[in-house]
C-alpha cells in the first residue's frame, strides 16, 4: 500500500497530464499481459503520447478542475489514459489498431480539444486522415486553380508554336 506522500506525488504528477494534455482517451486495461501493455506503450509513444494507470479516486481528485473533470468524475474499474498534445488522430488510430487485435483493451470515452466523447466517436477519429494528410489535400485544394490557370496559359503559346511550326514547314508564309 502506498504511503500518503506517494499518494500526494501521484496525484500531482497526475493532475499536471490532466491540466495540460488537450487530448485524451480514457480505456480499460483489464487482462492484458505484460508483452501486450509493452506493445500498447509502444504504439502510443510512437504516435507521439503518453500513457498511465491510473487509480480510480487519485483520478477523481487530480481532474477535479481541469478539462478532464467530465472523464474521471465517475471511473469505474480498471482503467488507463492515454494522452497528447499533438494529433489526436494519431492517437485514436494506434489505439484502435491495437484494441482490434487486442479485445481486452476496450474504450471508454475521449477528451479532444475540451469535448467528450463516447467510443463511437473516438472509432471516427481514428479513421480520419492524419494531420498531414488533411493539410496536403487543403494545399492541393489551394494549388489545383493556380496549376489550370497555368496549363490554359501555356496551352495558347504551345498552339500557336504548333500551327507556326506547320506553316513554316509546308511554306504557307513568304517572305
Amino acid at each position: 500500500m502506498k504511503k500518503k506522500s506517494e499518494k500526494k506525488k501521484d496525484i500531482g504528477i497526475l493532475e499536471k497530464i490532466l491540466a495540460s494534455m488537450p487530448h485524451m482517451i480514457l480505456a480499460s486495461y483489464e487482462r492484458l499481459t505484460v508483452q501486450q501493455d509493452f506493445e500498447l506503450r509502444k504504439a502510443i509513444r510512437a504516435a507521439g503520447g503518453g500513457y498511465r494507470v491510473i487509480k480510480n479516486t487519485l483520478a477523481e481528485k487530480a481532474g477535479a478542475g481541469t478539462p478532464a473533470e467530465p472523464l474521471t468524475s465517475k471511473l469505474v474499474g480498471m482503467n488507463s489514459v492515454a494522452y497528447t498534445d499533438t494529433d489526436p488522430v494519431a492517437l485514436a488510430k494506434a489505439l484502435t489498431a491495437f484494441a482490434k487485435t487486442n479485445p481486452a483493451f476496450k474504450f471508454k470515452a475521449g477528451l479532444v480539444e475540451g469535448t467528450v466523447f463516447d467510443v463511437a466517436s473516438i472509432e471516427a477519429l481514428a479513421k480520419m486522415p492524419s494531420r498531414e494528410g488533411v493539410l496536403a489535400q487543403l494545399l492541393y485544394v489551394i494549388n489545383a486553380p493556380a496549376q489550370r490557370l497555368v496549363m490554359a496559359i501555356n496551352g495558347v503559346g504551345r498552339n500557336l508554336a504548333v500551327v507556326v511550326d506547320q506553316g513554316v514547314k509546308e511554306n504557307k508564309f513568304s517572305a
